[in-house]
């Protein structure tokens, strides 16, 4: 984890004032021209690093002096800046959106379709889950990007669970081009939740929050999908009393059990907390947390391994952020925010800032994700190897609430209505007054 380098009330004056918050100020001889670029602080540093040579390096290019701005999401940092410039209808030129705030916004953005079929072009189509958040009516709003983009799988300690769980999670998922093993296939939330149930009786909790952060909306999405319980359909109905959302809640609420006992306040630094510390068995994770556990904890670092998530009676769905590059309709330097966002896309660029961050960040496009960035990242040697959802592991990337409008959809992610109704269920509640609290909830978005 990082440091917020933005205030919560500088991030409120963005808006109006972005110019004048430069992190990063990379200024050429000569330079034809200005651009400013907001990007998310990342959760691992050196990725910062690399990002900000690959700005110079077009900077000193193209002679166009570019304002720099790298912004916290703790405390809803970036998404604070993303509303203050919208409202003020003033701010950087370029701008990174996460997930549902493209829909939200997209009524204030360049097009960007003429670029994204460029990159297309080069590198294949986008993945599913950046078309259904950004292509919309036929059209990008936005592009598809890496920096960011993440996978929310499980993050396990080899030794924690082949002791107390009796799973061996380097034989289940090793590090190589295989078929998927039998112990893979026997990965299942039945599996998870005996796994859950020992390592909590063993004094080290599977470190799954019930907070209202995008880590906890995630997982729980993910567990719905699995069941195939969806809170609303794709033609915007709610269908929160059916027989797989039952199903999904009667999981839920074993599961609670054997969280943490404060797992209904945790956020998204809580997990990596948990996992660094020694605490927890398993977390749901990008391999943020696994990346500072070599830098802070070596031994804790050498004993993680990722693997895909569980697989349920519809599937196996991996929680998934999709993150994109947009251009207000206000930038002041639209051609050059456009070519900067280009340049960053470019396949080399792309894979240099994945291999900086240690595999983290994940290529939005089809040739780009064939790359072999995630095979050796260590230690251990190909931990990260099934981080990516690979053919093998017959899984699907999946955004939370999904299929639901995107309009809705966002609504019920920012309220964090799902981890909400697992949290209910840990405090006492029975699944009759869950499903009556929730639809209440969504009536709300719905009308």
């Amino acid at each position: 984890m990082v440091t917020s380098r933005v205030t919560r009330r500088k991030a409120l004056k963005i808006g109006a004032a972005a110019a004048a918050l430069p992190l990063v100020h990379i200024r050429t001889a000569g330079a034809a021209g200005s651009v400013s670029i907001f990007n998310w602080d990342h959760w691992v540093p050196a990725g910062n690093v690399e990002m900000k040579r690959q700005i110079a390096v077009w900077a000193d290019k193209n002679k166009v002096d570019v304002k720099s701005d790298f912004i916290t999401s703790q405390g809803n940092q970036t998404l604070l800046t993303v509303n203050a410039e919208a409202q003020a209808k003033t701010g950087h030129d370029v701008v990174h959106l996460s997930n549902f705030w493209v829909p939200d916004q997209a009524h204030l953005l360049e097009p960007m379709t003429d670029l994204v079929n460029r990159l297309e072009a080069q590198y294949g189509k986008a993945d599913p889950a950046s078309t259904y958040l950004a292509k919309i009516k036929g059209q990008w709003a936005a592009v598809p990007c890496s920096w960011g983009s993440q996978n929310k799988a499980p993050a396990g300690r080899i030794s924690m669970m082949k002791e107390m769980a009796g799973l061996d999670l380097m034989k289940m998922y090793p590090a190589a081009n295989v078929p998927e093993t039998p112990e893979a296939k026997a990965w299942t939330y039945d599996t998870m939740l005996k796994a859950a149930e020992a390592c909590f009786k063993g004094g080290k909790p599977f470190g799954i929050g019930l907070g209202t952060t995008g880590d906890n909306v995630d997982t729980a999405g993910s567990l719905l999908a699995a069941f195939g319980a969806e809170m609303v359909d794709a033609k915007g109905a709610i269908q929160m009393k059916t027989d797989a959302m039952r199903q999904a809640l009667e999981y839920a609420q074993r599961l609670v059990k054997f969280l943490p006992a404060d797992a209904q306040s945790w956020d998204d630094a809580s997990n990596n907390r948990a996992l660094i510390s020694g605490q927890s068995a398993m977390i749901w994770n990008p391999p943020s947390a696994w990346a500072v556990a070599v830098r802070d904890a070596p031994a804790v670092g050498a004993d993680i391994w990722h693997l895909p998530a569980p697989a349920g009676p519809k599937g196996r769905f991996v929680p998934h952020v999709s993150n994109f590059y947009g251009v207000w309709q206000f930038a002041k330097n639209k051609s050059a925010a456009k070519e900067l966002i280009e340049y960053l896309m470019q396949g080399d660029n792309v894979a240099a800032r994945s291999a900086a961050v240690m595999g983290y960040d994940l290529p939005p496009y089809k040739k780009m994700a064939e790359a072999n960035v995630w095979d050796k990242i260590g230690p251990p040697e190909g931990t990260v190897y099934n981080y990516p959802v690979r053919p093998q592991h017959n899984a699907v990337e999946h955004i939370a609430h999904s299929p639901a409008p995107p309009e809705i959809a966002v609504q019920i992610a920012n309220r964090g209505t799902a981890p909400t109704m697992f949290a209910k269920l840990k405090s006492g509640d029975s699944i009759a007054q869950v499903i009556g609290w929730a639809t209440k909830e969504l009536e709300g978005f719905v009308t």
